[in-house]
């Protein structure tokens, strides 16, 4: 059945009307150098809000007609849209959030992709440089707002969860907006958008006009992870490295709810920097939580980490099950603890300068056959470094099952290799087989889910 379509004239709404005359030759430049395909593909995503699907190569193939142009005005410009989802209009109007999102995406790519040409000296190897990156894109979407007191808790999680999973993610949502916290996630489905959809009733009830729903992505997952119609602020970081480092820099608590590979990549990124002896004394609330059914769940992500990574990075976390509302009070009271420690420290609220990142953690990681293959998957390392090089093979997965380059390298040259020290890979690959019987890695569908991966005995 064939998907019906629109065409459009839209108008601006609250975040770019006006392009130099480069950047909009660089959005309509369809060479490898140009934005055009990141832009269309991105737009696209945007457009598809509410899709159950988490292929971005199928979500690509379908609206293979679907065209987006630059439109110049003596007042700014408006997008043209050519097949662009029906679903995305009502009577013939944009809905309002997915005009926010489009333009937020143009401000987003137009500005990530300008940004280092104009900073002199400017170096993608240097830490400092991309911390700055990651603060100017999150200053040019207003997402850093100065003199507000800490209050936004990171929600991760999978896209793929059950019923009763989303009914609860959504609960302790509820339990937060009660305490006038604000919600920061993947922007996509499932447990990205249950604890924006309680938030909203929780804020509604306390008279809370102002509700930050905070989405940020970046181009290789929004093809697969489509903003939910909650997220009232979208942010699209340049890659997945710069996408984690924002939610740390911005965030001032995390909650992590049952998910597949991506969530254990987050939890990997997380713990792999609070473990820094620079950050032992720095506040960071950090809770895994579920329904009692999801007890074992967590308990075999705790066992890994253990086991993995030390006892030392387990004491990061509390582990609560089942209450919401311990749940939410453990945030309400972190965040108090966030706003006097940076008070003593004459620290941003908005934005984590101290927090101390190894540039281990910031470089962007190309997950293809020979990365995946070498990653040095032992435990004969600092922690740290096992963090990271175990986020690397999570990274290479999430690419392998939902964006469409990883896709393509799957189709072409077969599964990802990954090899190591049977002491780590075992276990590793007894929790990746756990996540494909409880059906974490995608979206159910009428196939069979298949490995991306392949588990090779022996060390790399």
């Amino acid at each position: 059945m064939t998907e019906s379509t629109m065409n459009a004239l839209v108008s601006p709404e609250g975040s770019l009307e006006i392009l130099s005359s480069h950047e909009v030759n660089r959005l309509k430049d369809k060479s490898e150098g140009g934005l055009y395909r990141l832009f269309r593909q991105c737009a696209l995503a945007v457009l598809n809000t509410g899709v159950e699907t988490d292929d971005c190569k199928e979500l690509m193939e379908t609206h293979a007609d679907f065209d987006v142009h630059l439109v110049p005005q003596p007042r700014g410009l408006k997008l043209e849209l050519v097949n662009a989802p029906a679903h995305a209009f009502v009577d013939g109007e944009m809905l309002r959030a997915n005009r926010e999102h489009l333009f937020s995406v143009l401000r987003d790519i137009v500005y990530s992709h300008s940004l280092p040409n104009f900073v002199e000296g400017f170096r993608k190897d240097n830490p400092e440089d991309l911390t700055n990156l990651v603060f100017h894109i999150l200053r040019n979407a207003r997402v850093l707002e100065a003199g507000r007191q800490p209050d936004i808790v990171v929600c991760w999680g999978g896209h793929s969860i059950s019923h009763n999973e989303y009914q609860y993610s959504k609960e302790v949502g509820h339990q937060l907006g009660l305490r006038g916290l604000s919600i920061c996630t993947g922007c996509g489905p499932g447990a990205m958008k249950g604890p924006m959809k309680g938030a909203t009733i929780g804020h509604a009830k306390q008279r809370i006009k102002n509700g930050r729903y905070i989405g940020i992505t970046e181009p290789g997952i929004i093809g697969a992870e489509a903003p939910n119609p909650i997220v009232n602020e979208l942010v699209i970081m340049p890659d997945i490295e710069k996408r984690l480092e924002a939610f740390v820099r911005a965030g001032h608590g995390v909650i992590v709810f049952p998910g597949g590979v991506g969530t254990a990549e987050e939890i990997l990124y997380l713990l792999g920097i609070l473990l820094h002896p620079d950050n032992a004394d720095l506040p960071f609330p950090v809770v895994f939580t579920g329904l009692q059914e999801n007890a074992e769940y967590f308990e075999m992500i705790d066992r890994f980490i253990r086991d993995a990574l030390g006892d030392k990075a387990a004491s990061k976390y509390d582990i609560i099950i089942d209450d919401p509302v311990r749940v939410a009070q453990t945030m309400s009271q972190g965040m108090k603890d966030v706003e006097t420690f940076r008070r003593a420290m004459q620290d941003a609220y908005y934005f984590n300068w101290m927090l101390k990142i190894d540039p281990v953690f910031q470089l962007p990681f190309e997950p293809d056959h020979d990365n995946m293959r070498a990653l040095e998957l032992h435990r004969d390392q600092p922690p740290h470094m096992v963090a990271a090089n175990l986020r690397k093979a999570f990274s290479g997965i999430v690419a392998g099952n939902v964006k469409e380059s990883g896709i393509r390298k799957i189709q072409e040259k077969g599964p990802f290799e990954i090899s190591g020290d049977p002491a780590l890979i075992e276990p590793l690959e007894e929790m990746l087989a756990q996540f494909i019987e409880q059906n974490r890695m995608k979206l159910p569908s009428s196939s069979a889910y298949k490995p991306c991966y392949r588990i090779v005995s022996g060390a790399a």
